[in-house]
């Protein structure tokens, strides 16, 4: 009874649309006062519990340094390195616009941020040369989603927190899997550009190239310190946060000079909001699973699906659809909060390799951020080019199904995940 009183509260909340951290948490005070034998102040230390975990910390850092990075001039350049690289292919714009939002992404873990400032700057670009804004826009939507798969990625240290699992496993099993999507998305716009005789750009000469490559640089370095210093052993990923926080405000303020001192306290508060909204998220969140461990509802569901005998192939197809579905009405914080302490005990049990599991949590994510009606991404660009969200929605579409397939090979060939992290730290399962 409380199981079904816990998850009908939540859905209650949503539906008359309750801010979700609010849902989660009234939901949780409502089902312990009720039905389990917890006092509020049991429940009240579990809250700030969860504030003190160091992992969690790095969370507000990679928003600052992404805040840093997006306001500052560093996202331009990589736009400009980008299309020297790659511009003058068949639709070599959006070939390179894909590219860039791959760079970005290796520098400030979130999608959104990938969006706004790969986004602001080449889809106006793309529309100038001769691309329709909906072909070009919907290449953005889809590509900034490679800001949460490419390390370093919010939703991964989300994810880690919520399983105790490794975050520096995680950023390097986002690796391979990151660039192949990356890979599939520009083959994809390859493949229409010759179809529908996209512009190229005239060819750039290999000394033009390296002088954009030398004005990228600063921004690209930050890639090699923070992945460098993870795996180096010189700091952990929480702290490799505040490292890439500082740097990016030296590159911003110091080196290239796009962003003002006076600037920063502005940058400072949006950041703040972000991080304070997130966290308070996260709080409610595992206050919630709080009460799920209390039910021993992830026990019951294990159980259940021991029971059905039911193989880690058709485990995974379960999961899918749940993150699927979810992803249309949740932020992907509140989903991998909600769902891993129920799904992930059933997939260890299965044997399925932690990390490889993360993978599939975050690429499912990745196809919440464009699907509606509370894609973020779908917003974001919306807010940008100005069009109405629906036509963003039948933009990102042919590209959504880029990322559907992608999710079919991530899913069920699992060394793709697995591969570099086993060959540096040797196998998750024990």
């Amino acid at each position: 009874m409380n199981t079904i009183f816990l998850f009908a509260s939540l859905l209650s909340f949503l539906l008359i649309g309750m801010p979700i951290a609010i849902s989660l948490g009234l939901s949780s005070i409502l089902t312990i006062l009720l039905f389990q034998n917890d006092s509020l102040a049991s429940l009240s230390l579990k809250f700030f519990q969860t504030t003190e975990q160091f992992t969690l910390l790095a969370i507000p850092f990679f928003i600052l340094a992404g805040n840093f990075l997006t306001t500052g001039g560093v996202a331009k350049r990589m736009i400009n390195f980008a299309i020297s690289a790659v511009g003058h292919l068949p639709g070599g714009l959006a070939i390179a616009s894909v590219l860039a939002c791959m760079l970005f992404a290796a520098v400030s873990g979130s999608s959104p941020a990938t969006v706004v400032a790969i986004g602001s700057i080449v889809i106006a670009g793309m529309v100038r040369v001769g691309y329709t804004q909906a072909f070009a826009t919907g290449v953005i939507v889809n590509a900034g989603t490679l800001g949460i798969l490419i390390p370093p990625s919010i939703v991964m240290v989300v994810y880690a927190a919520a399983t105790e699992s490794s975050v520096g496993r995680l950023f390097i099993a986002g690796v391979i899997p990151g660039l192949l999507l990356g890979l599939g998305l520009m083959v994809a716009i390859y493949i229409a550009a010759r179809i529908k005789k996209l512009p190229r750009q005239p060819k750039v000469p290999w000394r033009e190239r390296l002088a954009l490559f030398r004005e990228a640089l600063w921004g690209l370095l930050l890639i090699f310190i923070v992945m460098g210093g993870i795996y180096g052993g010189v700091f952990t990923p929480t702290e490799a946060a505040a490292v890439a926080a500082v740097y990016a405000f030296v590159a911003a303020v110091f080196i290239y000079r796009d962003l003002k001192i006076t600037d920063v306290p502005q940058v400072l508060l949006d950041s703040g909001r972000v991080s304070v909204m997130l966290m308070f998220i996260i709080c409610n969140a595992f206050l919630f699973g709080h009460v799920l461990t209390t039910a021993q509802i992830p026990q019951d569901i294990a159980r259940l699906i021991t029971d059905a005998q039911l193989s880690p192939w058709h485990f995974l197809l379960i999961v899918n659809i749940i993150l699927l579905v979810a992803g249309n009405f949740m932020d992907p914080t509140a989903i991998v909060l909600i769902t891993a302490p129920i799904l992930f005990p059933t997939a260890m049990q299965l044997g399925i390799d932690p990390i490889h599991l993360g993978i599939v949590y975050v690429v499912n994510m990745e196809i919440g951020l464009v699907t509606p009606p509370v894609g973020l991404n779908l917003f974001v660009a919306s807010g940008i080019t100005g069009m109405p969200l629906m036509q963003v929605v039948r933009a990102a579409l042919p590209w959504l199904m880029v990322l559907l397939s992608f999710l079919i090979l991530i899913t069920y060939v699992p060394i793709i995940s697995t591969f570099l992290p086993d060959l540096l730290f040797g196998s998750a399962i024990k």
